[in-house]
């Protein structure tokens, strides 16, 4: 039985696991992303988010333990210079996982595993787009009128009739402006 055993092993024995995992590793802080199968971007997953948290903490000790795992100085330098820095304020979950479908010669998963904070694309899109709830009360401060394609303010009443006036209003307007 494999009770509490949820380390995926990845075919492979400790020290070319270990070995595999430190060298994927230092190529996901250099390179910020990294193509590579499902199965083993889980256990990368796993392996360098605790690294991660532990750049925090810029101290020689943790350098240390991180070089330990890495055995890289240019990923460790990477890691404590630009990577703690942009993930300073994050409390976990540095790394997403998109996946990219199945690799032509085995039909292997395949996907992507890179850094949240240096994904330029989506963090530009998550800054653009705004949510917003349909409401009835949360109307726009400013309607555009159809016809000319101007601006007019409308107050924001708290009751329900002040907008049934304000929209009389509006009419009113569109209505002579047409005439005129």
């Amino acid at each position: 039985m494999r009770h509490n055993k949820k380390f995926n092993h990845l075919g492979r024995k400790t020290a070319h696991r270990k070995a595999m995992l430190s060298n994927m590793a230092t190529s996901l802080l250099i390179h910020k992303r990294i193509k590579t199968t499902v199965a083993k971007a889980k256990a990368l997953r796993l392996y360098v988010e605790p690294l991660i948290t532990k750049s925090k903490t810029d101290s020689t000790h943790s350098r240390r333990i991180v070089f330990s795992y890495l055995r890289s100085k240019e990923a460790v330098t990477e890691l404590f210079r630009d990577i703690s820095a942009k993930v300073a304020d994050r409390p976990g979950g540095y790394t997403r996982i998109i996946k990219l479908g199945t690799r032509l010669g085995d039909n292997a998963e395949m996907c992507m595993i890179e850094l949240v904070d240096y994904n330029e694309h989506m963090l530009s899109t998550k800054e653009t787009k705004k949510k917003s709830r349909r409401s009835r009360r949360g109307k726009s401060k400013t309607a555009t009128t159809e016809t000319t394609g101007t601006t007019a303010e409308v107050k924001k009443e708290d009751s329900p009739k002040a907008e049934v006036k304000a929209e009389a209003k509006k009419a009113d307007t569109d209505t002579k402006e047409d005439k005129a």
